[in-house]
């Protein structure tokens, strides 16, 4: 129905204006471009999430992508320290024989945001809200947050979640044809320079250069090896 919460609408659409509308490619149904607003902080969010729960737009569809930092509810994983990605993987390639239980919770969480929209009880809501929430449900906070961005009308997340390629490629972010806001903009330098650079200590070019040493030496993909060699000894 016609937007009447802000006074940019009229309340009425001609044939011709509905004729116009954008169509999606493989169906007759309008398009709607989602908003993703990008911040600095995963606590910036936090502010305006708390801002947009005040407003009359409280009850539109939204998720907020963060890192398994903020979202994982596995005791062990999230108890790990710097190796949450990396244990979150194997659990899910199921490695070890183990598997993680609260990824195969992930539609109980979804599901229970899409019921609440449908009583028309959809609010606005944090991180820790969908953390506490999939806590006592069971499910991964993560990958749900991952599975409402499909009905989102505003997805919330970092800036490097927009700006870097592989994270988008990850997450399976199209910003094409969408609405993009950035709080903050003049961080966006740092941001994006962040993104496409690496940080590397003189003990780690070492130790890689004596592991392709090693490779060159016997005769292991010669080829290959030998390039990086000549890269880690420049740097040295």
């Amino acid at each position: 129905g016609p937007c009447t919460e802000c006074s940019c609408s009229s309340g009425k659409e001609t044939d011709k204006d509905a004729r116009n509308t954008k169509k999606k490619e493989n169906g007759d149904r309008s398009f709607v471009p989602k908003i993703f607003f990008g911040t600095r902080t995963h606590k910036q969010i936090s502010q305006i999430t708390r801002e947009l729960k005040r407003t009359a737009y409280s009850s539109v569809p939204m998720t907020i992508l963060s890192s398994r930092d903020y979202t994982c509810i596995h005791p062990v994983v999230s108890s790990s320290g710097n190796n949450r990605n990396e244990m979150c993987v194997e659990l899910l390639e199921g490695k070890h024989g183990k598997s993680c239980l609260y990824y195969h919770g992930v539609h109980k969480l979804s599901e229970h945001h899409a019921l609440q929209s449908a009583h028309r009880m959809y609010q606005a809501w944090d991180i820790e809200d969908l953390v506490s929430l999939g806590k006592k449900l069971r499910a991964c906070a993560y990958f749900a947050a991952r599975e409402l961005m499909v009905g989102a009308d505003i997805v919330f997340c970092p800036y490097n979640y927009l700006l870097d390629p592989q994270i988008r490629e990850s997450m399976e972010i199209n910003l094409k044809g969408q609405v993009v806001i950035l709080d903050e903009a003049h961080n966006i330098e740092d941001c994006a320079r962040e993104s496409v650079s690496y940080s590397v200590t003189e003990s780690q070019l070492r130790v890689a250069r004596e592991e392709l040493d090693f490779m060159v030496n016997n005769n292991i993909r010669q080829k290959d090896h030998e390039p990086l060699r000549a890269v880690c000894c420049s740097l040295t």
